[in-house]
């Protein structure tokens, strides 16, 4: 259960990071930038002990599914960038692929 909670960090460090992005200006603000790039550095450092006791494959596949669709939720709530409706049927389908990952991954597997 430990693992999870590490592995949520990563996942809410990384969309932030992600999110902090455009604040950056192409690297020309420095708070935002340095903020963005701390927030990417806890997030790897969450990473390292997730995949303790999690295969690595299902932390990435939780990591980047659950990231795309927080990024794309929270750029339509902050930066208006909204998505087709087949965008978000696919975000939907990685979400349910996350979901049916963990649900028949054998926690004794490695």
């Amino acid at each position: 259960m430990k693992s999870y909670l590490f592995l949520g960090g990563a996942i809410v460090c990384e969309v932030i990071g992600t999110l902090l992005l455009p604040a950056t200006q192409n690297f020309t603000r420095i708070v935002p930038t340095i903020t963005m790039i701390c927030c990417y550095a806890i997030a790897f450092y969450c990473l390292t002990f997730a995949i303790r006791d999690i295969p690595i494959a299902i932390v990435y596949a939780i990591w980047s599914g659950i990231g795309v669709f927080l990024i794309a939720l929270f750029s339509a709530l902050f930066y208006k960038q909204f998505l087709q409706w087949q965008a978000l049927v696919g975000l939907v389908l990685i979400v349910a692929g996350v979901v049916l990952v963990n649900l028949f991954n054998s926690p004794h597997s490695s």
